[in-house]
């Protein structure tokens, strides 16, 4: 059995190291750039470490029962028989989903398809969508008949990036088949190396609103801190001071407020809205909280400015120290990170923003969203300091040589236990 990888990203590349630990992979990715920094034995995103990757890469599976070999050609993967894609599910400016990359990565595997092979998807959509827009593809593509000739399943990727402890082999897996059979199939090869276990979910629509339904649930729970947050901001209550009171009833859920980004929890949600908007129904909660997660960049940055001019501090001009620009902490993702809104919401009032983020690649981050960053500690001191990611480097740092006599210090997170001047 050999398996082939479509996406070699925060998703494909450790999924396909762990299978490679007991058979044959191969990795296809359409960026050579990344093909070649993987064959390094480098992983830039940092959810591999060297020695994960050394233990796996090989260039050739002559007398060599598994393996990893990463390709920029999918004819490499044509003697594969289990496909598995790994590719992005973003949206575009209006908040519609975009079918791009899983269009073509089902474009791509339909043309090296064999029968009886199986393809399985892990990208996060809406129910129905690997039945109505990914296997029509594969169809046209291959000139063969879906479930007589070809088969699918879908897997949802759970993938937290930068947690070192809920690692893929850890995370129980939702499995599913396009018939029982197939169900099994893909079970049984999935629960071959995932230890945490699977559950066989009855059909693939239920896998996949299984999935949506997780980042959805988070995001709404989170849209009721933030507006929460909003709301005690202006009883002039601190909101983590509530949610410590609050949090001693035992089935008190600990969510807390804060910048929601990340290509999951500030994504899905949109693409559960579109299918429930097609079906006729508009889905009043769900584009509610999206909305009040989507506003909290301005939000934010308002409530800075109203803080400056609190403390008499002059705003055009002022510099502004910005602690972390990915979207979570202590990893180097950037994608649909809504620190990026905060930015470009106070350089609106016309401030010197510096961003400092020792995780985030700056070349990315410029390509990405046009701003300038840096990985080397500031040596200047600042008007206004905001922690706008948890990062651990930052938690430890003494912030006090970033301060001046009269530095104000914003704490998005509500992680600093001492020295802030005001928090989210």
């Amino acid at each position: 059995m050999k398996i082939g990888i479509i996406g070699l990203g925060y998703v494909g590349l450790p999924l396909a190291a762990l299978f490679a630990k007991k058979y044959k992979v191969v990795g296809y990715d359409i960026s050579q750039k990344r093909a070649d920094e993987i064959k390094s034995g480098k992983d830039t995103t940092l959810e591999l470490s060297d020695l994960d990757l050394e233990e796996v890469l090989t260039t050739s599976f002559d007398q060599k029962e598994k393996g990893l070999i990463c390709t920029t050609s999918i004819n490499d993967l044509a003697d594969c028989t289990y496909y598995i894609i790994t590719v992005p599910t973003p949206v575009d400016d209006t908040k519609r989903p975009v079918f791009t990359p899983l269009i073509k990565a089902s474009e791509a595997v339909g043309k090296i398809l064999k029968k009886g092979d199986i393809v399985i998807y892990e990208s996060t959509v809406y129910p129905g969508a690997t039945e109505e827009v990914c296997i029509p593809v594969i169809e046209k593509t291959s000139n063969m008949v879906f479930n007589k000739d070809f088969y699918a399943g879908y897997s949802p990727e759970r993938i937290n990036p930068g947690d070192k402890k809920h690692t893929v082999e850890k995370i129980l897996k939702v499995t599913s088949g396009s018939t029982p059979e197939i169900g099994i199939k893909v079970d049984e090869l999935y629960k071959s190396v995932i230890t945490a276990g699977t559950h066989l979910a009855p059909t693939i629509k239920v896998a996949e609103a299984s999935k949506v339904i997780e980042n959805t649930q988070r995001d709404i729970n989170i849209a009721f801190m933030n507006e929460l947050a909003k709301i005690f901001g202006l009883l002039d209550i601190d909101t983590n001071d509530v949610l410590a009171a609050a949090g001693t009833k035992w089935n008190f859920l600990p969510f807390k407020p804060g910048l929601v980004g990340g290509h999951c929890i500030g994504v899905d949600p949109y693409y559960l809205a579109q299918k429930a908007q097609e079906n006729g129904y508009n889905p009043d909660l769900i584009l509610a909280g999206r909305r009040i997660n989507d506003g909290m960049g301005e939000y934010v940055s308002l409530q800075i400015i109203k803080l400056m001019l609190k403390h008499d501090l002059q705003v055009k001009d002022a510099k502004v120290l910005i602690l972390g620009v990915t979207f979570k902490e202590d990893c180097p993702d950037v994608r649909n990170t809504k620190v990026v809104d905060l930015v470009k919401n106070l350089n609106d009032y016309r401030v010197n923003t510096t961003i400092y983020d020792p995780w985030a690649d700056p070349e990315e981050v410029k390509y990405e969203y046009g701003l300038e960053t840096t990985q080397q500690k500031p040596t200047d001191t600042y008007d206004v300091i905001v922690l706008a990611v948890a990062h651990d480097k930052f938690l430890k740092e003494d912030l006090s040589c970033y301060k001046n006599e009269n530095t104000l210090v914003y704490d998005i997170k509500g992680k600093l236990t001492s020295g802030y001047t005001a928090r989210l």
